[in-house]
């Protein structure tokens, strides 16, 4: 995983997700999700591309079972875009780079 990409747990996401300033988008996966698997590279390439501008943060479902139920998320992966603490958009599925990258930016502006 990129040293970009913040691994997000129960005990830090309030700080990491809705105290962030900058808008997050946050990858529910599973390590046996293959689609999960494919999008990884895209996570990876994302991050570096928007650098300081957002942060991206992955959910590991198996290790933190209750923050995936908190935010009912019920399939892999699950894109939830953050913006001020509050979920501003849901993509289950993947979305490729550019489309992250450009409602990112949207969240930003």
């Amino acid at each position: 995983m990129a040293d970009s990409i913040v691994t997000i747990t129960g005990d830090n996401f309030d700080t990491e997700v809705l105290q962030a300033e900058v808008p997050v988008l946050l990858d529910f996966w599973a390590p046996w999700c293959g689609p999960c698997q494919q999008l990884n590279p895209v996570i990876e390439a994302l991050a570096n591309q928007m650098g300081d501008k957002a942060k991206i943060a992955k959910v590991n479902v198996d290790d933190n079972r209750d923050l995936a139920v908190k935010l009912s998320v019920k399939a892999m992966p699950t894109l939830i875009f953050f913006q001020g603490g509050e979920e501003k958009e849901r993509v289950t599925g993947g979305l490729n780079q550019e489309a992250m990258a450009s409602k990112l930016q949207a969240l930003a502006s």
